[in-house]
């Protein structure tokens, strides 16, 4: 099977953001994090996306981490910068520096809260799009955003030079191929239980949380797809299914990531900013579990 085009690489991880115990960016951390994922299936991370507990970082602090991120692997990997806020001015500060700062991309959420119109929605990704030479992923995701990109304004923003993707976790396999074959963009799974359903849909790789603990078996399974190996990718897929559950529907994403991380020994804590609370030890020990059963964890 021929794969889509994939501008920023096949299995992206939606990075965590290393804190210290006192809150403080733990840079060293990130930089460890990085190299780990990279050495473990992906070819590119977003930095400072949900997951990143963007809604709790300053300017300064995304280019830090952006930064260490792009000095450890940006050799060796496609390096987003999430720069997706509400508030458009702030959204092209976060472009700007995130060229400057030698990003390969950015990542721009659907604005939350504020509920735009799509004349508004439209007018915001352009406006992005425009202030840096980088290209961008749109990100489609109306659980959190409360409204979704419609279809028109798809083809309206697809029209930019530099709008070339979407990560998607709106759910609707159907919408999402009409919306391919209209405009041209490449699509990448937002929702990791969905993840083998769109690259048999056409869509050019995923962007993954689970990949914190499962990079490597994400990428065998994109690899099975190209091969035409279904079922190799379904064996896949249905030993993930208990992981994908344990890190996706028992707390927040960085919440059980950062868990994960710290039992593969890759963090030395799951230390998270409020409003989110550190994984409890019940959870740790579930997720222990499921890796274990996995054979993901020793």
């Amino acid at each position: 099977m021929t794969l889509a085009p994939a501008p920023f690489g096949r299995v992206l991880t939606a990075m965590v953001t290393p804190f210290h115990a006192d809150g403080s960016l733990d840079l060293e951390a990130a930089a460890r994090v990085a190299e780990h994922l990279v050495d473990n299936g992906s070819d590119g991370l977003v930095v400072s996306g949900t997951t990143g507990e963007s809604p709790t970082t300053t300017t300064e602090e995304d280019g830090r981490l952006l930064r260490a991120v792009v000095e450890a692997v940006g050799d060796r990997a496609t390096v987003i910068a999430g720069v997706g806020t509400n508030n458009t001015a702030h959204s092209v500060e976060l472009a700007v520096q995130a060229e400057k700062i030698g990003a390969d991309g950015t990542l721009v959420v659907t604005p939350y809260y504020n509920k735009p119109t799509q004349e508004g929605l439209a007018a915001h990704f352009e406006a992005v799009a425009d202030a840096a030479g980088l290209p961008v992923m749109l990100y489609d995701i109306p659980g959190r955003s409360s409204i979704a990109i419609a279809p028109e304004t798809y083809e309206r923003v697809a029209a930019h030079e530099r709008v070339v993707a979407v990560k998607d976790a709106v759910g609707d396999l159907y919408r999402g191929v009409r919306i391919m074959d209209a405009t041209g963009l490449a699509f990448y799974s937002g929702d990791d239980v969905l993840n083998l359903a769109w690259m048999t849909h056409g869509a050019a790789g995923l962007v993954s949380v689970v990949a914190h603990v499962a990079g490597r078996e994400y990428a065998r399974m994109v690899e099975a797809v190209e091969q035409g190996d279904l079922p190799a990718a379904l064996g896949l897929y249905r030993r993930l299914v208990p992981v994908v559950d344990v890190i996706m529907n028992r707390a927040q994403g960085a919440m059980t990531a950062k868990a994960g991380l710290e039992l593969l020994g890759v963090l030395p804590g799951r230390h998270v900013r409020l409003p989110l609370v550190p994984a409890s030890d019940a959870l740790v020990d579930e997720i222990r579990s499921v890796l274990q059963r996995a054979g993901l964890l020793d």
